[in-house]
């Protein structure tokens, strides 16, 4: 017995760590593939469903597991025995035993398919309910700002009802097999008693084997039982694992990116060399081109800005960054292509920062050094040094919000020991700054003798902040010795009837709005939800029928007051003396169990306010604009005098940034995340639209300060208009999914030296020249070259004769030529064409014969552009086409005016 305990006990233990190890192994897995996803699949999947894909739908996988390979032998062998032994005692009993044991197997299964496929409805329609939950979630301001809570209820209600129709015919098919299954069983102990019963009486069969092969019945059905269980959780576990791989199954990779990837990836980005784009193509979801054939040259090393309205500025620096993957050609950074370096290099050497910020559920130090993280350091701390970080918040102007997240940091003493350590000096060193800027007014200090006319009145009874909930704001009313002390005092009535007109107020002014509208949290004294409660008991006041508790409730809306904030004329100075005698009695009478729960103003301790408040020992009067800003500023220069702004800083960069940054501004999200890519120093900086948030002045100023921190390294910055005001060494200009040239500057070739110039031949140098062929990327361009034919001149050759076949179109490279109009004996010269400049293309256009003849007036080399191809060109490029239909227009207008001109000379002289 012991040893059957123990061996239970240790298959129980041992079954159980394989399921779970199989299970955390499972988990692990899918979240790696969520890492290596690709990013058209990352914009498909919605957060809440993945969590609740890792988190819950694979639990019953690794609890099978388990069972996987003990249930079947135990309960297998369990049946087998007890059949063996009923067909021992009587073949006959026994093959009706195997015969509904057989049909039970057959049959129960085949039952339960319709549960199979009920179960997958009812996991994707679980699925999809928590993805419907997490998006309202992630949307509840827009659902507040829109008043469609409503709405959304529906919605859901709509889900959850269609959940129940499933598990409700689930049940219905789950116990009608049931049902079945127990029926089939009880059939088998009627047939061992019919059949067995008359054996026995014909005597084929004892007495004693019946009632053998009958207790030995009884421990075949359940083994049985249980075993069909078994294969029904199989296949259940079967399609939930399906289910889960297909939802994380990855891309099969083409046999391009194979190819990519298995091209040796390179450690860190080359210094010198060019970005290189041929043909990059990028298609949406819905068949639109975003990018359409960009080829393009960049230079590495310098500071590009890539412009226009449409898709394609962006999309092109999205598929360099990683987060959009190129249907069609190829963007190589020096010899390697984009999507064959490694993640490990990628996140090293690049960074990315776009129009949407990503911000972490953590402080704001998290979110900065996060891509430091990721560097193989042992804390980002380590690397990334109290000067570095500062010097990079400096750049993105994020040192001015950090440090008043610090001033306004309500941090405890301990958690602040350089400061308390320095109070006395940090305060003393403020007031002389603040004096020698004439400020030393604008600073209400906490003063016993004084009324803090910048607080509450119930703050200025405590002269202090409570730390317990029992007695805060409103609360304060209900406070036995506080209100013994105003009925001494004689202030409780005058303190009920502000309250009073505090209610009547409220009510007038913000009961014609909604109960979700912000200005109820921020300005109203009253919830939304007790503005009936508040009318009915002003109804008692006014009938003269107020208990205790109005008055209570009154008096703590008198408590909450403060006379420069709200300005309903309720407080004078004789009113403010008697507050301060209440002062004087309540720290008089405190007990020590009340004196633990208020942090009381003392100028020797740090106290439970803002940061701000402790090194002024005081509040910033709000009765001119602006006069906080200059505080913080002489705040933040006796600081840095005193050495001890890094402290501030540390505190500020402890601000929390809530879940996806949603405790701070749009636009310190975007500094945010721009400083993250700015702190680990990358060889190729890509600010797609990542200063959209800002205003326009600042955002200048930012990337100002960024080109001077990218000085010797790539940065690519995409804006949808460039003014030049912020200098850049190269400008490319998208017009929607393709480019469009930018004056003095061609954009295949952008941001290439003399020297690369120089290098490329000299056909796609003098085609480039050409106005006609400036729409044309470099793909096209070396097409034409490549299709062309360079021919030489001499002086007095012919390039084509008027009349002749136009079968093609010459640019000419050098020298110059002249275009005759008439009889060779006869011709007029209407015109004289010098490089570079294209002739022969009006013929070619038109389909007509020459309607002029080209003569070489100096050596002249010309290229001979096919008629084929430069029509394709013409098809395929409605740019092109314009611009060679201006210059036929152009053509016909001078030789128009020349003849004219010399038919009027002609007349003249006749």
């Amino acid at each position: 017995m012991l040893i059957n305990g123990y061996f239970k006990y240790l298959i129980n233990l041992r079954k159980g760590a394989l399921g779970e190890r199989l299970l955390q192994r499972l988990r692990f897995d899918l979240f790696s593939s969520l890492l290596a996803s690709t990013p058209e699949q990352r914009q498909r999947l919605k957060p809440s469903e993945a969590a609740s894909i890792i988190k819950d739908e694979v639990e019953p996988i690794g609890g099978f597991v388990g069972d996987a390979f003990v249930q079947p032998v135990f309960l297998g062998g369990q049946a087998l025995t007890a059949l063996v032994f009923i067909l021992m005692q009587n073949v006959l009993l026994g093959l009706v035993a195997l015969a509904m044991i057989a049909s039970q197997v057959l049959v129960i299964p085949r039952l339960r398919r319709e549960q199979i496929r009920l179960g997958k409805q009812r996991q994707i329609a679980s699925r999809a309910l928590a993805g419907k939950i997490g998006e309202v979630v992630e949307t509840l301001d827009e659902v507040s700002n829109h008043g469609t809570a409503t709405l959304e209820r529906g919605l859901v209600a709509q889900r959850l009802e269609a959940l129940f129709g499933i598990r409700y015919q689930l049940f219905g098919r789950k116990f009608a097999v049931k049902t079945l299954n127990n029926l089939m069983a009880q059939v088998t102990p009627f047939l061992f008693y019919t059949i067995g019963g008359y054996a026995a009486l014909t005597g084929s069969l004892g007495i004693g084997q019946l009632v053998a092969v009958i207790a030995a019945y009884r421990d075949l059905p359940p083994p049985v039982k249980e075993l069909i269980d078994w294969d029904q959780q199989r296949l259940d576990v079967e399609a939930k694992f399906q289910q889960v791989t297909e939802q994380f199954a990855l891309a099969t990779p083409s046999a391009r990116a194979e190819a990519r990837a298995a091209e040796p990836s390179a450690d860190r980005l080359p210094e010198t060399g060019t970005i290189t784009s041929q043909g990059l193509t990028a298609v949406s979801a819905a068949g639109d081109r975003m990018l359409d054939r960009v080829s393009l040259i960049i230079p590495l090393g310098r500071h590009t800005m890539i412009s226009g309205a449409g898709e394609g500025a962006g999309c092109f620096a999205r598929i360099l960054g990683g987060r959009l993957t190129a249907s069609d050609g190829t963007l190589m950074i020096g010899d390697a292509a984009v999507e064959s370096i490694s993640e490990a290099t990628r996140g090293r050497c690049i960074a990315y920062a776009g129009a949407e910020a990503a911000i972490f559920d953590g402080t704001l130090r998290d979110n900065i050094v996060y891509g430091l993280r990721g560097l193989g350091t042992k804390t980002a701390d380590d690397e990334a040094s109290e000067a570095r970080l500062a010097a990079t918040l400096r750049v993105v102007g994020l040192s001015e919000a950090v440090f008043r997240y610090g001033l306004a940091s309500r941090s405890v003493a301990d958690e602040v020991p350089v400061l308390t350590a320095h109070l006395a000096k940090i305060r003393a060193h403020i007031r002389k700054v603040l004096a020698a800027r004439g400020e030393q007014g604008v600073v209400e200090p906490y003063d016993p003798a004084r009324y803090i006319r910048t607080a509450t009145i119930g703050e200025n009874i405590l002269f202090g902040v409570p730390n317990d909930v029992a007695i805060s704001g409103a609360r304060l009313a209900e406070h036995d010795l506080t209100r013994d002390i105003l009925d001494r005092l004689g202030l409780t009535d005058e303190l009920t009837i502000i309250g009073r007109r505090i209610a009547a107020t409220m009510l007038e002014i913000f009961s014609d709005l909604t109960p979700d509208h912000l200005l109820f949290e921020r300005f109203s004294f009253i919830a939304a939800e007790e503005f009936q409660a508040y009318r009915e008991r002003l109804a008692r006041a006014d009938a003269g029928l107020s208990d205790d508790v109005d008055r209570t409730k009154f008096k703590g809306l008198a408590l909450l007051y403060i006379e420069p904030e709200h300005r309903l004329g309720f407080l004078d100075e004789q009113m403010e003396q008697r507050i301060l005698l209440a002062r004087q009695a309540f720290r008089a009478r405190i007990s020590q169990d009340t004196a633990r729960i208020i942090d009381f103003y003392d100028s020797n301790e740090w106290g439970a306010v803002p940061v701000r408040e402790n090194l002024l020992f005081g509040r910033v009067t709000s009765a001119a604009a602006g006069v906080r800003e200059r505080v913080d500023a002489a705040i933040c220069e006796a600081m840095v005098e005193l050495g001890l702004d890094s402290e501030i800083y540390r505190i500020g960069l402890a601000q929390p940034a809530g879940y996806a940054g949603r405790l701070l501004f749009p636009a310190v999200k975007a500094q945010i995340a721009l400083a993250r890519c700015l702190i680990k120093r990358p060889a190729l900086l890509i600010l797609d639209n990542a200063l959209s948030s800002l205003s326009p002045t600042e955002g200048k100023a930012i990337l100002r300060r960024v080109c001077d921190a990218m000085a010797g390294r790539t940065l690519i910055v995409v804006a949808r208009e460039y003014d030049g005001e912020v200098p850049m060494d190269v400008s490319v200009v998208f017009e929607g999914a393709r480019l469009r040239p930018t004056p003095g500057q061609q954009p295949a070739a952008a941001g290439l030296s003399g020297e690369r110039e120089g290098s490329d031949r000299d056909d796609v140098v003098a085609l480039r020249a050409v106005p006609i062929f400036a729409n044309l990327d470099l793909a096209r361009i070396k097409l034409l070259a490549f299709t062309s034919e360079r021919t030489v001149f001499a002086v007095g050759d012919v390039l084509f004769e008027q009349g002749t076949e136009s079968d093609a179109a010459y640019v000419v490279i050098t020298g110059t030529a002249d275009i005759l109009i008439g009889p060779s004996e006869k011709s007029v010269r209407v015109s004289q064409v010098q490089a570079p400049a294209i002739v022969g293309e009006m013929g070619v256009v038109t389909g007509e014969v020459r309607s002029a003849t080209v003569r070489a007036t100096t050596e002249l080399t010309a290229l001979k552009l096919r008629k084929e191809v430069f029509l394709a060109l013409l098809e395929e490029f409605p740019d092109m086409t314009l611009s060679v239909m201006q210059l036929i227009v152009k053509r016909l207008q001078d030789n128009v005016a020349i003849v004219s001109r010399r038919e009027r000379d002609g007349s003249a002289g006749g």
